[in-house]
C-alpha cells in the first residue's frame, strides 16, 4: 500500500492542497478560494484534489493543515473561550494587573475572572514566598462552571514551574479533568507580562482549535480519508491533534513558515531568502538550514504583546489582489487594502470594476492572464511606475531582512510570484521553482515533527554540560508528545546565552528537536 499525504494550507486568497506520494513527488494540486467560513474553503481544496489525484482515498495516511483559524479568532475577537487568569506572584506583582496594554475590547472579553495570588520564584529558583494552595482551591470552586479555561502564569516560570504545575493540579481537582489549563512554562519565555499574555492567549483559542480539528477530522471521514492528522506549526514543522488542541497559540502564522518550508524543498536551499506573494500579502522570511530563522523580538497579535517563539518574518501589504489606485495628477496608491479572495471577480481583467496588481502585470505583459484588452486605456507610462514601486518595495523588504550587503539566493513563491521579475536587487540569484505556487501547502505536507524547550540553568551548579543535555532532554521528550518517531530525532537548534548579572552563572538555553512522522500511530478516527 502506497502512502501518501495530503497537504492544505489556508491563506488570506487561496487555500491550497496538493496530494504527495512516498517520495514527496507532487501527485496533483489545487488553488480554491478561500471563504468567509475557513473551513468550506478547506473542505472544498480537499474534495477537489483529491478527485484531481485519482489516488484511493484508503492510501492517504497522513493528513497535514497550516490553519488561519486561531488566528482569526484573535483578530475578529470571536469564538474565544470563557478564560480565567491566575497569577502566581503577590506580593512582588501587585503592582501591575494582568491585561495591561491589550485592547480595551479584548480585555473587556478576556478579563472577567482575574486572580493573582501569593507564590512565585525568584530568578534563581527561591521561592519569593509559598503557594497560597488554599486560595487556588477556592479560586477553582468559585470558576467552576463560569469558565471553561485557565491560564496560570508564575513569576520566573522558566527557571521553576512547581508552583504553576500544583496550582494547575488543584484547579483540576476543583474543576474536573475537561478544564483546558494553559501553563505559561510550557508557552512563553522568560519576561512575565509577555510571557502571561501570550498563555491567555493561548487559553482562548483552545475550543477553536478542537473544533477546527474535529471539523477537519469529519471532513476525511466524509471522503472516506482515514488518516493521522497534523497541523502545522509557527517553526516550519508539524504538531499531533493533541498537541495543537493543548497548544493552539503555536499555530499563529504557520502559513509563512509552510511556504519557507516547501521552499526549501523544492530547491533543495538549506540556506536563503524567500518571498511569498499571497493575495493580501507578501511575506519575505530566512530560511537556516532549511528552518525559518527565529524572530528574537517580542511580537504583537491581534494587538497583544507576546513572547513566545515566533517566525522572523517581514510582511508588506502587496499582493495578487493589491488594489491599485490611480490619481489624475500622475500619483498612484499601493494597498495596502485587497480584494483578497474576490480577485477573479473584481480585477479588471476577469470583467470587475477594481485595479489591482494582477491587473498591473497583466497590462504590461508580465504575466499572461485574463483579458488585456480590458486594461489597455490605461496609461502605460503611468502603469510602469507603478510596477516599479511594486518591485521597489519587495527589493526594500529584502534589504530589510538580509544580515549583510553581500546578495543572496532568493526563492520566489506563492501564487503571486509569477508578478515579479527573475531579476531583484539584493538577490545573486532568483528562482522560481515548479509548484511554487503550491509551496505553502507542499510545505505543510513534507515537514517534520518538533519540539522546542526554552529554561534557565544555573551552570555553576550543574554544570555547562548537564545543563545542554537536559535541555536536549525535554526537546526530545518535547518533540515525541508532538508525534515524532524518537529513533529519528536529531537536535536542529542549539542556543546558549548567559545572563549578565545573575548569580551561579546563569544561562538561558534554547533547544530544539525535529524527527520524522511516527508511523506506528493510529489513524485519528473520531
Amino acid at each position: 500500500m502506497t502512502n501518501y499525504r495530503l497537504g492544505i494550507d489556508v491563506g488570506g486568497t487561496h487555500t491550497d492542497a496538493v496530494i504527495l506520494d512516498e517520495a514527496y513527488r507532487v501527485i496533483a494540486s489545487v488553488k480554491a478560494t478561500t471563504t468567509v467560513d475557513v473551513s468550506k474553503g478547506i473542505y472544498s481544496a480537499m474534495r477537489q484534489v483529491v478527485e484531481k489525484s485519482g489516488v484511493p482515498v484508503s492510501d492517504i495516511r497522513h493528513a497535514m493543515l497550516g490553519t488561519t483559524h486561531c488566528t482569526n479568532a484573535i483578530v475578529e475577537r470571536k469564538r474565544l473561550n470563557q478564560v480565567a487568569i491566575i497569577r502566581i506572584g503577590a506580593p512582588a506583582t501587585l503592582a501591575i494587573k494582568p491585561l495591561v496594554g491589550v485592547p480595551d475590547d479584548l480585555r473587556e472579553i478576556l478579563g472577567k475572572h482575574t486572580h493573582i495570588v501569593r507564590g512565585g520564584h525568584e530568578f534563581d529558583g527561591r521561592e519569593i514566598a509559598e503557594l497560597d494552595e488554599e486560595k487556588i482551591r477556592a479560586i477553582g470552586r468559585e470558576l467552576n462552571g463560569q469558565v471553561d479555561s485557565v491560564a496560570i502564569t508564575s513569576v520566573f516560570s522558566p527557571v521553576s514551574a512547581v508552583h504553576e504545575e500544583r496550582a494547575a493540579e488543584i484547579i483540576r481537582e476543583e474543576m474536573g479533568p475537561d478544564v483546558a489549563l494553559s501553563l505559561s512554562s510550557e508557552i512563553g519565555s522568560v519576561g512575565l507580562l509577555e510571557r502571561e499574555n501570550a498563555t491567555i492567549l493561548n487559553a482562548a483559542i483552545v475550543n477553536v482549535a478542537r473544533s477546527t480539528a474535529d471539523g477537519f477530522v469529519k471532513a476525511l471521514e466524509q471522503e472516506g480519508i482515514h488518516a493521522e492528522i497534523f497541523f502545522g506549526q509557527n517553526d516550519g514543522t508539524l504538531m499531533s491533534v493533541e498537541y495543537t488542541v493543548k497548544y493552539p497559540i503555536l499555530t499563529i502564522a504557520c502559513g509563512p513558515t509552510n511556504s519557507l518550508r516547501g521552499a526549501a524543498y523544492l530547491t533543495d536551499r538549506p540556506d536563503a531568502l524567500v518571498v511569498d506573494v499571497g493575495g493580501t500579502t507578501t511575506d519575505v522570511g530566512v530560511l537556516v538550514d532549511s528552518f525559518p530563522r527565529q524572530s528574537s523580538l517580542a511580537v504583537e497579535i491581534g494587538g497583544v504583546r507576546t513572547n513566545f517563539r515566533m517566525p522572523d518574518i517581514a510582511a508588506i501589504g502587496l499582493g495578487g489582489g493589491t488594489i491599485i489606485r490611480l490619481e489624475g495628477d500622475g500619483s498612484f496608491q499601493i494597498g495596502p487594502q485587497s480584494v483578497g479572495h474576490r480577485l477573479n471577480e473584481k480585477s479588471l481583467i476577469f470583467g470587475g470594476d477594481t485595479l489591482t496588481a494582477t491587473d498591473v502585470a497583466a497590462a504590461l505583459g508580465v504575466i499572461n492572464l485574463g483579458d488585456r484588452d480590458k486594461v489597455a486605456h490605461l496609461d502605460r507610462g503611468l502603469l510602469e511606475a507603478v510596477y516599479a514601486r511594486m518591485v521597489e518595495m519587495v527589493e526594500e523588504t529584502i534589504d530589510k531582512m538580509k544580515t549583510s550587503a553581500d546578495p543572496v539566493p532568493v526563492m520566489l513563491v506563492g501564487g503571486g510570484g509569477i508578478l515579479f521579475p527573475t531579476r531583484l536587487k539584493g538577490a545573486s540569484e532568483v528562482i522560481r521553482p515548479k509548484n511554487a505556487g503550491v509551496a505553502n501547502a507542499i510545505g505543510s505536507a513534507i515537514s517534520q515533527v518538533s519540539g522546542q524547550v526554552e529554561k534557565i540553568f544555573l551552570v555553576d551548579e550543574i554544570g555547562r554540560e548537564a545543563a545542554l543535555e537536559e535541555a536536549k532532554r525535554l526537546a526530545f521528550e518535547e518533540a515525541a508528545k508532538a508525534g515524532a518517531d524518537t529513533e529519528s530525532l536529531i537536535i536542529v537548534d542549539l542556543e546558549e546565552v548567559p545572563l549578565s548579572y545573575l548569580p551561579g552563572n546563569a544561562t538561558r538555553i534554547r533547544a530544539k528537536a525535529a524527527g520524522d512522522l511516527a508511523m506506528n500511530k493510529q489513524p485519528a478516527i473520531r
